[in-house]
């Protein structure tokens, strides 16, 4: 029996491994056998994570977070959960392979997945012209003309966010109601570079190496046209990964896990959540992985609270793990 497996390889799951492996807690981490490392594998430049000041690519920066996670003794398994039982005092956790691993303490940092249009070549051009980040790809479009996809308040945020970079920037709304608060709206209205497209979906997505436009089709009466553009941001929403611990776990009306105050602390004493399966509104790498130590921090208090016969097969260290560790 462990002390410590943690579920998830994002930013989250691996800071709270660097910080639990450096305290001696031997972590098990769940990587995933086909999503390993998060929605940062398909990020190119990342320029906004602190200490890279040339930028570093997404697949790079996680690659580096593994082999630091590793270094320290993580226990890295390259395979999916399929079962979860967080009910007693003894965590199992059941992999895609069949077997079970328990644990008397859990972190469960599976993070979220945006929405996609699912249209072919959205995932071909994910980072060569389309994103779902414009805090974290913005910059990169300077002086150009681009598009973001979407009527809620996620949406003219993002577009109001886009103009401080690019030329011109169209909101693609397949509706004449937006979502969006009337605060929202009203911004996005009064911005000169912000155009609104009502009553267009995006049928198709141009381009070969990098996108160059999309089809529009008019939901009025079916009719398409082409829209040359430099960038499309999708923002149609993301949705925490929690299939897992429904039913197990309370959740907030925003769908991710809840926690007790700025803690990891879940409902269920000994299992913690981190990164954005926990955060509906910033969803940032940095963020995440500051999540990811508050995890480790709390599941490392959590197991020194429990009787020593408790964790004698694994012992836990003497002194707890603190920010200074950092």
């Amino acid at each position: 029996m462990r002390q410590l497996i943690i579920i998830g390889s994002g930013p989250a799951g691996y800071t709270a491994a660097i910080y639990a492996a450096r305290g001696g807690l031997n972590p098990m981490l769940i990587a995933s056998s086909v999503e390993a490392g998060g929605e940062l594998m398909n990020t190119t430049d990342v320029e906004n994570f602190p200490g890279f000041p040339e930028g570093i690519l997404g697949p790079d920066l996680m690659e580096n977070m593994r082999k630091q996670a590793e270094r320290f003794g993580t226990e890295i398994v390259m395979d999916d959960v399929t079962e979860l039982d967080l009910s007693g005092d003894v965590k199992k956790v059941t992999l895609g392979n069949g077997e079970t691993h328990e644990a008397l303490s859990v972190i469960f940092a599976t993070g979220s997945a945006y929405r996609k249009l699912g249209l072919p070549n959205e995932d071909r051009l994910s980072g060569y012209g389309i994103s779902w980040c414009a805090t974290c790809d913005g910059f990169f479009f300077r002086q150009k003309t681009i598009a973001v996809v979407g009527g809620g308040d996620s949406a003219m945020e993002e577009a109001t966010f886009l103009t401080k970079f690019a030329d011109k920037v169209y909101i693609i709304h397949r509706s004449e109601e937006l979502r969006a608060s009337k605060a929202m709206q009203d911004r996005a209205h009064a911005d000169p570079k912000i155009e609104f497209l009502f009553n267009k979906r995006v049928g198709g997505i141009l381009g070969e190496e990098r996108l160059t436009g999309v089809t529009l089709v008019d939901t009025t009466d079916g009719s398409e046209s082409n829209l040359d553009l430099d960038g499309l941001f999708i923002a149609i929403g993301a949705d925490p990964r929690t299939h897992l611990v429904h039913g197990q776990l309370d959740l907030t009306d925003a769908g991710t896990i809840a926690v007790d105050g700025r803690s990891s602390r879940t409902s269920v004493p000994g299992v913690f959540a981190a990164g954005d399966v926990i955060d509906p509104t910033y969803r940032q790498a940095v963020t995440a992985a500051g999540s990811g130590t508050v995890a480790a921090l709390d599941a490392e208090h959590y197991l020194a609270s429990l009787p020593q016969s408790s964790v004698e097969a694994d012992p836990i260290p003497e002194a707890p793990l603190s920010p200074a560790h950092a």
